[in-house]
């Protein structure tokens, strides 16, 4: 028996042939499609979808009192606030004021999340809302204006991820970097660029800060406390946008700097400044001269406190610092902008120059003694005080009340210059109230490594604001 051909109808036969092609343009388009993505999946891309989930949104309020001041209009001085509060009381009114940035969580177990000190300032509720959407209250652990850094604590028993962490003393000037943060409220935006300078110090209205990063990625608000990152995703500063005259310009700070800030905050809510227990002076022709010096700029210990950790770090009366922190040390000024950047029980590499030779030694600082606090204030501003007691008051002819009032001026000094008198009455130093001893040392010792403070002085019923040379 001969078999026939089987016969397809041509009809059929086209359709089975149109779909084929279709079924294999289809898969080809896919495959080229899954290709394309691919080729297209950037270094930038693979960090931005690593660290995203880590980068939160920051919503804070706070109540805001606004009062009728009619003899002064202190709208950005918090102490003048707080002072003419007991005056014109009756003429307030609170309202509610919102804001927004961004942060990063550095502790998956414990929820912690790192921003900015201005972010969360004076906030009476704090919201942090994750990539997913999901939001919850969140509770200042700590925060330090000085550095412009703050931790927060999420409210939550769920598990959150982390920020893979960097490193920042390996930079390079021209090594791209990605910033994440919540501009004008948009959430998770991206901005990219390179790093145009290191080391930068940025003068704003009330502070210098130092050490920071300089990007040409403008960083704006609410960008504020979001993560800077290198190629590989990692954390290597926190944005800030504390610099309102940049244009195409923003600012980080370094994460290696964040993180002695940040073992700080969590374990004591505050900062403790590094004390080496010396003082230092500028170099001059004669000392030069004298010392045979190799170099012109550096700083001279002039004195060194018994038991500090720089005695027992080896340094000595007439040692010549030359680097501290790895950081060139050029004159008086520029070491205790150095030192501030470091804080309590750090090893601080420190370089000096004795008897023709560079020494190096690790020295471990401490904080600064409270004890010394008084001692301080009278060598360098010029007086000593008291709490103000019933005595002191009749004594003055001042009113009773929670104060200091200045019961000695020593000769010779910037108090005497400047014409301070015992009974004038201590308000305030920097933006930190005055109404205790204890208050009066926390002052001092938090400011002793600036170039200048400003103290309230209330003399009768006139205040005035007196600045002083630290």
């Amino acid at each position: 028996m001969t078999l026939k051909p089987l016969e397809i109808p041509s009809s059929r036969f086209r359709f089975i042939a149109t779909l084929a092609l279709v079924l294999s343009f289809m898969l080809s388009a896919q495959s080229v499609r899954a290709d394309d993505l691919i080729s297209r999946e950037s270094a930038i891309v693979k960090a931005i979808r690593r660290v995203s989930p880590a980068v939160v949104n920051i919503s804070t309020s706070k109540l805001v009192e606004g009062r009728a001041n009619p003899f002064f209009s202190w709208e950005h001085n918090d102490l003048f606030d707080r002072f003419f509060k007991d005056f014109f009381e009756p003429h307030t009114r609170q309202y509610e004021q919102n804001s927004l940035g961004s942060g990063v969580i550095i502790d998956s177990s414990h929820k912690y999340v790192l921003t900015n000190h201005h972010v969360t300032v004076r906030a009476s509720k704090i919201t942090v809302t994750l990539s997913n959407q999901q939001e919850f209250e969140a509770r200042v652990v700590g925060t330090d204006p000085e550095s412009d850094l703050a931790i927060l604590k999420i409210e939550t028993s769920i598990e959150v991820p982390a920020i893979p962490m960097g490193r920042s003393d390996d930079l390079m000037i021209g090594e791209t970097v990605i910033a994440i943060g919540n501009p004008f409220g948009l959430s998770h935006s991206v901005s990219t660029g390179v790093i145009s300078a290191l080391n930068r110090s940025v003068r704003t209205e009330r502070h210098v800060y130092h050490n920071f990063i300089q990007i040409d990625a403008p960083i704006n608000p609410g960008n504020s406390g979001g993560p800077l990152l290198n190629i590989n995703g990692e954390l290597i500063g926190i944005n800030t946008a504390i610099y309102s005259g940049a244009e195409g310009i923003g600012f980080a700070i370094p994460i290696d700097r964040a993180k002695r800030i940040v073992d700080n905050l969590i374990h004591y809510g505050r900062v403790y400044t590094a004390w080496l227990g010396i003082t230092v002076q500028d170099l001059n022709e004669k000392l030069i001269s004298y010392f045979r010096l190799p170099v012109s700029n550096a700083a001279l210990i002039t004195e060194i406190v018994k038991g500090s950790p720089a005695e027992t770090g080896g340094l000595k009366r007439g040692d010549v610092i030359t680097e501290l922190g790895k950081r060139k040390i050029t004159s008086s000024r520029d070491y205790y902008d150095q030192l501030s950047q470091h804080t309590a029980n750090e090893s601080i590499e420190v370089v000096v120059y004795r008897d023709g030779k560079d020494h190096r030694t690790e020295i471990t600082a401490a904080s600064f003694p409270p004890e010394r606090a008084l001692v301080l204030a009278y060598d360098r501003l010029g007086f000593r005080v008291e709490e103000l007691s019933r005595t002191l008051a009749r004594k003055y002819g001042v009113p009773e009340g929670k104060a200091l009032v200045i019961s000695e001026i020593k000769k010779g000094s910037q108090a005497e210059q400047i014409g301070l008198r015992h009974g004038d009455i201590v308000r305030g130093i920097n933006d930190v109230t005055i109404t205790s001893e204890d208050e009066f040392k926390d002052a001092i010792i938090k400011y002793r490594l600036k170039e200048r403070i400003t103290v309230l002085i209330q003399r009768g019923w006139t205040v005035y604001s007196v600045p002083f040379k630290m």
